[in-house]
């Protein structure tokens, strides 16, 4: 049986959800090169969150009203939506967040009495700060001990080196899926079948994964997965924790209230089930519906396309720029995502970034929260130029054109 050709991903109508895209920065249109930041909304999302302050809104959970009661069904379909993108066992697995790094600051916090004296937690070279400083912060309260699995000059982790690292006092493993620096998508189901063959615990930060490929947590088989609404084409102040039902039991709440609780006296406190046990407080209702919006939206465009054309768009800047002189790519590794970090010669990345902006191309430009990593290639930061699937290849034309105005006028 012959294969059914694939449909050419339809890029001017994708472009039109986005009202954002079509306006004008210094005279020429907007060029919007920083999806690692923060990925643009489509106007659903923008819509649903109008709908709800405009017709639902109220607080979610125990009201018999008829606003409360639709908050709460958009709040807990929302909480399905994800579940099934991700491929959650459990609808309660998925805990509402303001964003990764309060996922992980959650976890890390809730953590707290499990870790003792001389464990160790694992981390790599290449994690954001969010991915760092929290567990630093439990080594410190725990006496814990924090080890930086190595990376290459390519920007690969060292699983040898991994491997020599874990052993039996190895009690957290936290990862990124893919660097937000550097591209590199790890191989995270070696590092999780590594960590389980010591009993170890296993976080993956998402942030940077779940808008450009499929994520299925039950085949990878994490402990924790974490990410970001923003990043996902949601709202901002919106984000996931997934956790194994029996993990997240073990867990002591992080945050104390309102919602989290089932009965409170003067004398003690019974804490909800999940997920309402770690869900403290009014959560980001609007938030919420925005994100199951951007995932619904997702579903509705041809997904795997949409990456293919994303890729695509990535292969071809990285092939154009590597044609600009004394443009040096940092993070070569032989799996990545469409993240492309570079140096320009002596150039200050933000002196470049400047000029960019002139000509209305928005890249990020510094060190993205990754200082431990710019220390390892010896640089200040980098000029990042991170791809959606609604940008162009013509888009990138002016992008290189615009970095060769900008090594003219700086040198």
């Amino acid at each position: 049986m012959e294969e059914k050709a694939k449909k050419p991903f339809e890029l001017d109508r994708v472009r039109e959800n986005f009202p954002i895209l079509d306006q004008d920065i210094n005279g020429s249109k907007l060029i919007y090169f920083d999806n690692a930041a923060s990925t643009q909304k489509p106007s659903r999302v923008i819509k649903s969150i109008k709908q709800y302050y405009e017709s639902d809104h109220s607080n979610v959970h125990r009201g018999v009203h008829s606003l409360s009661i639709r908050a709460t069904e958009s709040y807990e379909k929302s909480r399905r939506v994800i579940s099934s993108y991700i491929n959650a066992k459990h609808e309660h697995e998925v805990i509402h967040t303001k964003g990764t790094t309060e996922s992980i600051n959650l976890v890390a916090q809730s953590l707290s009495d499990q870790i003792k004296e001389n464990d160790e937690i694992l981390i790599s070279a290449m994690e954001h700060h969010s991915n760092i400083v929290p567990w630093q912060e439990l080594c410190k309260r725990s006496g814990a001990v924090l080890k930086v699995i190595p990376i290459n000059e390519t920007g690969d982790i060292n699983l040898d080196e991994m491997n020599r690292l874990i052993s039996s006092k190895t009690k957290i493993i936290s990862i990124t899926h893919v660097s937000n620096t550097l591209g590199t998508i790890n191989p995270i189901k070696k590092i999780i079948n590594r960590a389980k063959s010591v009993d170890a615990l296993t976080l993956i930060d998402g942030a940077q994964a779940v808008a450009h490929m499929r994520i299925d947590v039950q085949d990878i088989d994490c402990d924790f997965y974490v990410f970001s609404g923003h990043k996902l084409y949601g709202p901002t102040g919106t984000g996931v924790l997934y956790g194994k039902e029996e993990v997240l039991k073990s867990l002591k709440p992080y945050q104390y209230g309102g919602e989290m609780i089932l009965k409170v006296t003067f004398d003690e406190t019974t804490y909800n089930s999940l997920p309402h046990k770690f869900e403290a407080g009014t959560p980001n209702i609007a938030g919420t519906i925005g994100l199951m919006n951007a995932i619904e939206y997702l579903k509705e465009i041809d997904f795997d396309s949409a990456i293919d054309h994303e890729m695509a768009i990535h292969d071809y800047a990285l092939q154009q720029l590597k044609l600009l002189p004394n443009l040096k790519v940092i993070g070569e590794a032989k799996d990545k995502s469409s993240i492309i970090s570079f140096t320009i010669g002596e150039l200050h990345p933000h002196d470049v970034g400047t000029i960019l902006n002139q000509k209305a191309v928005a890249v990020r430009t510094g060190h993205h929260c990754t200082m431990p990593l710019m220390d390892f290639y010896q640089i200040p930061g980098t000029i990042r130029a991170s791809f959606s699937f609604y940008n162009s290849k013509e888009e990138v034309d002016v992008l290189v054109s615009a970095l060769e105005l900008a090594t003219e006028m700086l040198s």
